[in-house]
């Protein structure tokens, strides 16, 4: 077969895209080196605005510090916990709510689901959440940062297609005939075969706790339990940096550049730990999401 030639209207498509491209790239990308190198360049480079592409006169006084502060640290181990325990509660709350609704026997799933979505359209607002969460005891505990979103109704639906369009019939009636349980097949067989979805949901609610502070911000008072997002943002927003928790740190940069250097290094740290984990669950992306989006 020949090779069919590339029209002139066919080449000029294809330089505006990628042109369109490479500026959506350069427009991303570009903020992400700025950061890394703001962090590991002199204190008084930055502030001078010297530094534009690569560090200037690089440096580690801005780590040297993330790491001698004391609410960082617990900021990390908080953020740490809520993501790993909160995201498990939302995969088991979002799997038992979703395989139900995927089985054709189950009676009354229309129902239920029309009260799932409605919960998308219409919420209660602020203020009645932040009144149940006070009327059960939840205020400045870690459980007003695992309860309130347990179960993301977007990512029920997604695993609920999955579930129907991977999941056949005739393997759960081989598994009632050789007396397995309901959930002895979702532990057994539907989770097993579930990897993809599980991954992509996993992520999901696992980004989303990591970067959650508008519920530490409303429902915590102790900074013993305030995420690392809540540190960071006392520290971009509000400069609120208590000096007197570093120690040598401060004979190596002034004042304002420290804190200058605090926020560009915060910002790495609190994001690295995401990048690391991203491409282990990448594969799955494509799969979980191009199945579980179809029309079920």
């Amino acid at each position: 077969m020949e090779n069919l030639r590339e029209s002139a209207g066919d080449r000029l498509f294809s330089i505006i895209n990628y042109t369109v491209l490479s500026l959506f790239l350069i427009t991303i990308l570009y903020p992400l080196i700025y950061i890394a190198s703001a962090s590991i360049s002199d204190s008084q480079a930055v502030i001078a605005g010297e530094v534009w592409l690569w560090p200037v006169n690089p440096s580690l006084d801005g780590y040297t510090a993330v790491f001698k502060h004391k609410l960082i640290w617990i900021g990390f181990r908080n953020s740490l916990y809520y993501t790993v325990v909160g995201t498990l509660i939302n995969v088991v709350m979002t799997i038992l709510a979703a395989y139900p609704l995927a089985r054709k026997d189950f009676y009354g799933k229309n129902a239920f689901m029309f009260y799932f979505v409605f919960t998308m359209m219409f919420s209660g607002g602020l203020i009645p959440t932040y009144m149940i969460v006070k009327d059960l005891g939840l205020l400045n505990t870690t459980w007003a940062m695992l309860l309130p979103g347990a179960l993301a109704v977007w990512n029920m639906i997604i695993t609920r297609t999955y579930f129907q369009t991977t999941i056949p019939d005739e393997l759960l009636e081989a598994a009632q005939l050789d007396g397995c349980s309901d959930f002895g097949f979702v532990w057994r067989i539907v989770i097993p075969l579930s990897g993809p979805i599980i991954a992509v949901i996993t992520l999901f609610y696992a980004v989303g706790h990591w970067n959650s502070f508008f519920n530490a911000f409303i429902y915590l008072k102790n900074q013993n339990l305030y995420p690392l997002q809540l540190v960071l943002r006392d520290i971009l927003v509000q400069n609120d940096v208590d000096l007197t928790m570093l120690t040598d740190v401060q004979e190596a940069a002034r004042k304002e550049g420290l804190r200058e250097l605090l926020k560009y290094s915060l910002i790495v740290v609190a994001t690295l730990p995401l990048l690391v984990v991203y491409p282990f669950v990448q594969k799955y992306f494509v799969k979980g999401i191009m199945i579980g989006s179809l029309k079920g």
